[in-house]
């Protein structure tokens, strides 16, 4: 359990999650993450990285049990935390490809918005229910998937897209049947893996600086919101409410 990295064939890293029940991260998987997918990068024998998970859903986002139990530290270590993580895989060297199942959510959509390539499972779906959570956040990597007015209503309402629904916007390369997700994964990067390592490493390098969303400077700035929320005593207030059926 936790974060490993394997190295399923030539040129390849495959980097997994497993935090069982969920995938919901502690911080301390976030910083893991973060790390695993820049060493991963950073050998020059990896052309491609592959972010993976075990169990029914890709990622769950934080731990909210660790953030009620652990207060503004726990939210601090947090929002660090995933900012390592989403920007391990931004600035990743080589790139990214996210096998993506069952649920992304919150900190799953930093993930793989901040991806290179993304691969689904036909019974994959993502969304931000940040605000059901009394958090903000990861706007940021959301507008790297859907266009800005569906941003907006996915957001405020805390609903769910599929995966095909994300293909039909052009975000998802290819959505396949659960069984053959890491068979998917592979091939894709195996294709790109096929490539010079220091070619892609510099197109890897010249995507991110043409890139018209400045994924370190505006992820930053939505966590100063969440942490205004938590400061106001409404983040925990509907944290505590999450899961009941009252009115918010």
């Amino acid at each position: 359990m936790g974060v490993s990295t394997s190295s399923p064939e030539k040129g390849i890293s495959v980097v997994t999650v497993d935090v069982p029940p969920v995938n919901a991260l502690p911080a301390r998987a976030w910083f893991a993450l973060a790390e695993a997918v820049r060493a991963a990068g950073h050998d020059p024998a990896v052309r491609c990285v592959v972010l993976a998970a075990e169990g029914r859903g890709f990622n769950a986002g934080v731990d909210i049990k660790e953030i009620q139990a652990g207060g503004d530290s726990a939210l601090l270590a947090a929002n660090s935390g995933c900012a390592a993580a989403f920007l391990g895989v931004y600035e990743c060297e080589t790139p990214v490809v996210a096998a993506v199942q069952g649920h992304c959510l919150g900190g799953g959509v930093g993930l793989v918005g901040n991806a290179d390539a993304i691969v689904a499972s036909d019974d994959a779906v993502f969304g931000l229910p940040e605000l059901d959570r009394g958090a903000l956040g990861a706007a940021t990597h959301l507008a790297r998937l859907v266009p800005q007015h569906l941003l907006r209503t996915l957001y405020y309402t805390a609903r769910t897209v599929t995966a095909a629904e994300l293909r039909a916007h052009g975000s998802v390369w290819r959505v396949v049947p659960g069984a053959a997700l890491r068979d998917a994964a592979l091939e894709l990067a195996r294709e790109i893996a096929a490539r010079d390592g220091v070619l892609l490493r510099l197109a890897k390098a010249a995507l991110n600086g043409i890139d018209p969303v400045d994924v370190r400077r505006d992820y930053r700035f939505e966590q100063g919101f969440t942490y205004e929320a938590a400061l106001s005593g409404v983040a925990a207030r509907v944290r505590d409410g999450f899961g009941r059926d009252v009115p918010r």
